[in-house]
């Protein structure tokens, strides 16, 4: 699923430059960094090249999840058009958070960190705020878990690629 999005995107941005095309895919929720990274290895990009634009993109919207999507959705939910998308995001969500609430920053950090659907920088962020956890907190998780998800991301789209590519 994450391909096909990834190369959805790649296609509508086709004439920016490579990096920033990185960027831009890794901003976007659902895809972030793992799709930021699977389009730099399919742009044969350098990968500290890819890794630099991917991260930037994945963590620049993060801080202004964490300061204001808590009165931005407490806004919506005063309209009867948004309360009940507002209210099933905040459960779907809060339905992943389970293991976060035992371990509070190390789950965190794994939540972000782990590269699967559902996951990453902008629903940990989501959570953290839901959770109450404390921004400063919640940023330095979410950092660790895109150093993370970073490394993930790096052997699956550049060492996997590069060891086959040697073997034939």
């Amino acid at each position: 699923m994450v391909n096909s999005i990834v190369e959805g995107l790649m296609s509508w941005l086709g004439n920016l430059p490579p990096g920033l095309i990185c960027f831009i895919v890794s901003m976007f929720p659902i895809v972030e960094l793992r799709g930021g990274m699977i389009a730099a290895a399919l742009l044969d990009m350098p990968l500290w090249e890819g890794i630099l634009c991917c991260f930037a993109g994945n963590i620049l919207p993060v801080p202004f999840i964490l300061l204001f999507i808590t009165p931005f959705f407490r806004w919506l939910k005063k309209t009867k058009l948004f309360r009940p998308l507002v209210e099933k995001l905040e459960a779907k969500s809060l339905g992943k958070s389970e293991k976060i609430k035992k371990a509070e920053f190390w789950g965190l950090v794994l939540f972000v960190g782990i590269p699967l659907p559902g996951t990453g920088a902008w629903t940990g962020s989501l959570i953290a705020c839901l959770l109450e956890i404390d921004k400063k907190k919640a940023f330095c998780a979410v950092i660790l878990g895109l150093i993370l998800a970073t490394a993930i991301m790096c052997v699956f789209t550049y060492g996997i690629p590069a060891v086959i590519a040697s073997m034939g």
